[in-house]
C-alpha cells in the first residue's frame, strides 16, 4: 500500500521546466544525514507528514509515502533501510512494525520532543516534513513557502521548531490542513540554510538581488519621468503666461526683472531654471528664475480673471 504517487511529467520534460520548488526538494532529497538520531528526525518528519500506513486481517503491516515527487518517495526508503533496515514496503512484520513506531512515534501524533532535542535533528526533522508536505513558490513571481499539516498540533509544533532558528511563521486554516507559511524573502532564504539547500539559496539570493535591483531601476526612471513630466508641465503652463501677457498686456508694463526673464524663458522654452538665471545679466538663483516666473504667471491669471 506504499503509495508513489510519482506519474506524470516525463523525465525529459520534467528536466526543462522543473519548478523553483522541485529543484529544492531534489537537493534535500539528495542530502542524506550521516548521524542515526539525525536520520530517525527527518524519517519522522517524512512519515509524521507524508506517511502511508496500513495493516492486513494478517497483521502485517504495509508504509509508503504519498508524494508526487519520485526524489521524495526515494529519499523515505533508504531512510527506513539505514535506520531499520526496512527494505520492503509490504508485509513488514508486526515486530518491524513496532520498532518503527517506537522509534519515529506514530505519524497521526506529534513527533516526540525527545528525537528532537537537538538543533541538527530539528533541521532534519523540519526537511522530512517539507519533503512531505512542503512548498516553496517560484521567487520570480513572489515570495511563499509553507508547510501544510493535518493538525494544529503539528503545526504548532512545526511553527515553534522554526521560530527557535528566528523564522518568523503564522498559521491559516486552509479546508481541513493547518497550513504554516512564510511570505518575506528572508524568512524564505533563513529556510532554505536551515534545511540545508545551499544551491536553491544562492539561486533564490541571485534572483531577489536582480529584482532589487530591478526595482530600484524601475522606482528612479519612473521618479525621473515624474520630474521630466512636471518640469514639461510648468514650462508650457509659464510659456502660456508669458505669451498672454506679450500679447494681450505687452512686456513694456511689466518690470524690467520679470521683463527679463520672461524675454529669457520665450528664448529658451526648455532650459532648467539654474541655467535660465544664469543667462540674466545680473544672474539670478535658481530659486529668484522661480519666483518671478510664478509671478509672471500671477499677472496673468489676473488680467485673465478682467477679460471675463
Amino acid at each position: 500500500m506504499g503509495s508513489n504517487s510519482s506519474t506524470g511529467t516525463s523525465p525529459g520534460k520534467q528536466g526543462r521546466t522543473q519548478s523553483f520548488c522541485a529543484g529544492v526538494k531534489a537537493e534535500l532529497a539528495a542530502n542524506l544525514p550521516q548521524a542515526r538520531h539525525c536520520q530517525l528526525a527527518e524519517l519522522a518528519g517524512l512519515l509524521h507528514f507524508a506517511g502511508v500506513l496500513g495493516q492486513d486481517t494478517a497483521g502485517l503491516w504495509t508504509v509508503g509515502f504519498q508524494s508526487e515527487n519520485p526524489a521524495v518517495y526515494r529519499k523515505g526508503f533508504t531512510l527506513l533501510q539505514k535506520t531499520f533496515n526496512i527494505v520492503t514496503v509490504s508485509e513488514l512484520e508486526p515486530k518491524d512494525a513496532d520498532l518503527l513506531f517506537a522509534g519515529i512515534g506514530r505519524p497521526e501524533e506529534v513527533v516526540s520532543s525527545v528525537l528532537l532535542k537537538n538543533a541538527c535533528c530539528q533541521r532534519s526533522f523540519l526537511r522530512g516534513a517539507f519533503l512531505g508536505a512542503g512548498s516553496v513558490s517560484d521567487p520570480r513571481k513572489g515570495y511563499h513557502a509553507e508547510f501544510v499539516c493535518a493538525t494544529r498540533e503539528k503545526a504548532e509544533q512545526v511553527r515553534e521548531i522554526l521560530a527557535g532558528f528566528e523564522i518568523e511563521a503564522k498559521i491559516i486554516l486552509r479546508k481541513k490542513n493547518h497550513v504554516v507559511y512564510l511570505k518575506e524573502g528572508e524568512s524564505i532564504v533563513s529556510l532554505l540554510s536551515v534545511l540545508g539547500a545551499p544551491r536553491s539559496l544562492m539561486d533564490l539570493e541571485n534572483l531577489r538581488i536582480y529584482k532589487e535591483v530591478n526595482n530600484s531601476v524601475n522606482r528612479r526612471v519612473n521618479c525621473e519621468m515624474s520630474n521630466i513630466r512636471k518640469i514639461v508641465e510648468a514650462s508650457a503652463k509659464q510659456l502660456s503666461d508669458i505669451e498672454f501677457l506679450r500679447d494681450h498686456v505687452g512686456f513694456d508694463k511689466l518690470p524690467e526683472p520679470l521683463r527679463a526673464v520672461a524675454a529669457a524663458r520665450l528664448e529658451n522654452p526648455e532650459m532648467p531654471l539654474k541655467e535660465l538665471g544664469e543667462i540674466l545679466d545680473p544672474p539670478v538663483g535658481k530659486s529668484g528664475v522661480y519666483h518671478r516666473l510664478q509671478k509672471l504667471g500671477e499677472i496673468a491669471d489676473s488680467y485673465r480673471c478682467e477679460a471675463q
